[in-house]
């Protein structure tokens, strides 16, 4: 068994330092900045992202069908009462998401990229499949914080345990901006075979929500959080099931960083209930082949 992969089971995540050099760094950023010019606002709703309000989502099909397109979510500090910006759009958004990984020619190429696919096969990973990837922006002063959660509770997979993410940085990322639980402590955490809080699909046809959080939202001792630096280039693998978080930005510097969600597909199957579903024309493409 790799370093990497003994790492990453001891406690559920681990940094890779300089997976892109700073040319490909400059390659994703300039690739956002052409997404951004190009975007088109009135044809795009002012749908905020937050982590804070459980209903935010929950008649937003905007975001229910983003599998496989490229869309747009703003801070909720950019966008006043009457639904306008108060900041230019590039400094407006919270993240784009969330077809990036094979609609965009540069974040495909860096999504199956040699260095990803050897992560993946040393943690065993045998028919990884992306299931989405975002575009996450952290404005200055208005990035909102990502409260403690694991990504389990939106991407739902049996077993549950058959999903990884992971966090790569365009800018150097602050020292108290990521925190997580190592897996040492997760079962005092997360249990696994009660646990019940979920984002899913309501599967209504009759006007009412579309989206909703279901089962009892648990609490995580703040203690046990740990500080993770994470320099550019660099990388974070994060088990779908350890806690983490992200504090708000309240600098004057941005945090950006490309992120990816990957199951395992063999013997998995993914939720019917999960809010990001394969459509006829798209399914989840294997990392090993695309």
């Amino acid at each position: 068994m790799s370093d990497l992969c003994q790492k990453f089971e001891r406690d559920g995540f681990v940094v890779i330092e300089n997976v892109f050099n700073d040319q490909e760094i400059e390659e994703m950023k300039g690739a956002i900045g052409k997404i951004v010019d190009d975007m088109n606002l009135a044809e795009h709703p002012k749908s905020v992202f937050s982590t804070y309000d459980e209903d935010k989502h929950a008649a937003d099909s905007y975001f229910l069908n983003s599998s496989d397109k490229i869309r747009f979510f703003f801070e909720e500090g950019a966008v006043d009462k009457n639904g306008e910006l108060t900041v230019p759009k590039d400094k407006a958004l919270n993240k784009i998401g969330h077809g990036l990984h094979f609609l965009d020619p540069t974040f495909k190429k860096m999504t199956f990229n040699t260095k990803i696919q050897k992560i993946f096969k040393e943690i065993g990973y045998q028919e990884p499949e992306v299931v989405q990837s975002m575009y996450i922006f952290k404005q200055p002063k208005i990035g909102g914080a990502v409260t403690d959660h694991v990504d389990s509770t939106f991407l739902r997979v049996d077993p549950i345990d058959h999903l990884t993410g992971i966090f790569c940085f365009t800018e150097d990322m602050i020292e108290t901006a990521t925190r997580v639980v190592n897996k040492t402590n997760w079962e005092n955490e997360f249990d696994t075979s009660t646990s019940d809080y979920r984002f899913v699909r309501t599967h209504d046809t009759t006007g009412g929500p579309l989206l909703k959080f279901i089962g009892t939202r648990p609490t995580y001792d703040q203690s046990k959080f740990q500080h993770v630096p994470i320099p550019k280039g660099s990388l974070i693998l994060i088990h779908g099931l350890v806690v983490h978080k992200s504090e708000a930005n309240t600098s004057d510097k941005s945090r950006h960083a490309y992120t990816v969600h990957v199951m395992e597909r063999k013997n998995t199957k993914w939720s019917e209930d999960n809010w990001l579903q394969e459509t006829e024309d798209y399914k989840f493409p294997n990392l090993y082949k695309a």
